[in-house]
């Protein structure tokens, strides 16, 4: 007898006995992906292949920890769009880069130094290799590409391709088949390859495997070479790209921009594209991937409000919208709180805007909850540097890209009165983040950690766990008591971290930029470091007050709202989630793309 399996519909979500239902429709789709889907209904099938889908492109896709593909924020947010998209049964595809050699694998010395190797992971042990390539010419060669594909189901049954796309093909050249291992490995030109395969190869793939695309949707501008492969199939005509294409750009200053030189570009590319039409949307002097999106996408938003204010001024002339970022509900509540919203809000993993109800929470189940994922956090802690830290102790958890402009030792500017400010009430502080290889500042301000750590490991227990990942990360943004966040204003464009914590009633203390900008009602939901962007004030002079309210308000309202007002810092908890996280979640954004961006 054959074994149930229950599986959803991937178009309508409907419940399918895969072993029992007599009646079921089983499709073998050999010309499509090679792979055996199951649906309710003809209908749902003809919806599923026929109806055109979404393009969603991003160098970067973090779906579960177990495939290394993403490096931080960026990769996790992709990861967070196409798990709502899910959730919301909308039609969409994405695509990205195998990434064979992920990121880096972090380990850190007893002194602080960041030492890198290969994150390797074998996709034919997680993915389906599907069974159509597609080809392009690099540097006068032929270059085979293929896909892997990674299904992700909601909950409800909703399902996302993913493709992975990935040059290690024995018929190509061994300097081809490296190009898609290291995600933002090497030097420009083996950049510059990676986003030719990632924007022509992938909008290729797709028309090898016969997806039809209503949108393609460029998550910063590593894709934009997507729209030169437009221009060609419509004539040049700029019009009919531009209704085809979304970009939203996450880089808040102009240097970070992807430039590529032209005579690189046409080493690689040859005349397959007409320079002259090139730099007409990509600027004279460089290859610029974000002008590129920019100039071809009739829909173009930004990150936040602020964000999107800032990049008006960078792009005068340009019609530029806000989307306030998101992260997955589901995925970044801990169990704890999981349980705790099955009790008292039902379907709130469905419909995370219902978390608005959380006030409602009983006090004492709320610090239950935070108490269990405190332990969680602490446990592997200890399995890991074998340091152990006090549940009962104020913790505040910084855990972020170390580089330059987040800041990361902001917190020690002033190490006398960071005593004086534990002598009050004690205080421990978690730390993690990855420095890029080359990121030589990055990696300084780790090791200026651990020699903090080493000064006041007789006050202050401070903590650095390597390695830092999705896993990592949800146990952070659950287990400790206040997400700290110290950016130089403007260049947190959003920030999604601290949304992950306020979703486990974790309390945000933060510089105001980006995302909390909009999030931070002073003392309801959270604390501002620093004046508010609108105020003209020289850089000595925000920073003279930022450390003012880094310390002021670390000592006289958190310290001793903590120790002192349990009812009170519980009812900012809930402020959090209340507050915070029913609005600043992904299914809030998927449904502005769908109306302002898909459906037009």
């Amino acid at each position: 007898m054959e074994k149930s399996l229950l599986l959803g519909c991937p178009v309508c979500g409907t419940k399918l006995d895969i072993g029992n239902m007599k009646t079921r429709l089983e499709i073998v789709c050999n010309n499509f992906w090679g792979k055996k889907f199951c649906f309710c209904s003809k209908n749902c099938k003809r919806h599923f292949f026929e109806d055109p889908k979404i393009a969603y492109f991003s160098m970067e896709i973090g779906i579960t920890n177990d495939i290394p593909t993403y490096s931080g924020g960026l990769g996790v947010l992709a990861g967070d769009i196409v798990k709502a998209s899910a959730d919301l049964k909308l039609q969409m595809v994405a695509i990205t880069l195998v990434s064979r050699k992920g990121y880096f694998k972090q380990k850190i010395t007893n002194e602080g130094e960041q030492q890198e190797s290969p994150n390797s992971w074998d996709p034919s042990k997680r993915l389906f290799r599907v069974p159509k390539t597609t080809t392009i010419t690099l540097e006068g060669r032929s270059v085979e590409i293929q896909a892997w594909l990674y299904e992700h189901r909601s909950q409800n049954g909703g399902l996302i391709p993913i493709l992975f796309l990935d040059t290690d093909i024995e018929s190509n050249a061994p300097e081809d088949r490296r190009i898609t291992d290291f995600l933002y490995g090497g030097d420009k030109k083996y950049r510059l390859k990676q986003e030719i395969i990632l924007g022509i190869g992938g909008t290729r793939i797709l028309e090898a495997l016969s997806f039809k695309i209503s949108k393609y949707h460029m998550n910063e501008g590593q894709s934009a070479l997507l729209t030169l492969e437009l221009l060609n199939k419509n004539n040049l005509n700029s019009e009919k790209v531009q209704n085809q294409c979304v970009f939203t750009t996450h880089t808040p200053i102009e240097a970070a921009f992807d430039q590529f030189p032209y005579q690189l570009f046409q080493e690689l590319l040859g005349n397959q594209f007409m320079l002259s039409t090139v730099k007409q949307y990509a600027g004279q002097d460089n290859l610029n991937m974000t002008y590129l999106a920019l100039n071809l996408s009739k829909y173009v938003n930004g990150v936040s409000k602020a964000h999107m204010n800032y990049s008006k001024k960078i792009f005068p002339g340009h019609h530029i919208r806000s989307v306030t970022n998101g992260v997955h509900s589901f995925t970044w509540t801990c169990c704890f709180f999981r349980e705790l919203y099955d009790k008292y809000i039902p379907s709130w993993a469905n419909e995370p805007v219902l978390l608005v109800r959380a006030s409602e929470i009983p006090s004492l189940e709320i610090w239950n909850a935070h108490m269990k994922a405190k332990k969680i956090l602490f446990d592997y802690i200890k399995n890991t540097t074998s340091t152990s830290l006090d549940p009962n102790i104020l913790t505040i958890g910084f855990a972020r890209r170390a580089t330059g402009y987040k800041r990361s030792t902001l917190i020690f500017s002033r190490i006398q009165k960071l005593l004086e400010i534990n002598n009050r009430g004690k205080i421990q502080i978690v730390f993690a983040g990855k420095a890029h290889p080359r990121d030589v500042e990055g990696k300084q301000l780790i090791k200026k950690i651990f020699q903090y750590a080493q000064e006041l490991k007789d006050q202050i227990k401070i903590i650095y766990i390597e390695n830092y990942d999705m896993q990592i990360a949800s146990k952070l943004t659950s287990g400790v008591d206040v997400w700290l966040n110290t950016p130089i204003p403007p260049l947190e464009a959003s920030g999604t971290s601290g949304m992950k914590a306020a979703h486990n009633g974790v309390i945000n203390f933060s510089v105001l930029d980006g995302w909390w900008i909009e999030g931070c009602i002073e003392g309801i939901t959270g604390w501002g470091i620093g004046p508010h962007p609108s105020e003209l004030v020289s850089v000595e002079e925000r920073r003279k007050r930022e450390l003012n309210d880094l310390y002021s308000k670390l000592e006289y309202l958190i310290v001793p709202t903590y120790y002192k007002n349990r009812d009170a810092w519980i009812t900012l908890m809930k402020n959090s989630i209340a507050k915070l996280a029913y609005y600043f979640q992904t299914q809030r954004v998927l449904k502005r793309y769908i109306t302002e961006a898909y459906l037009l």
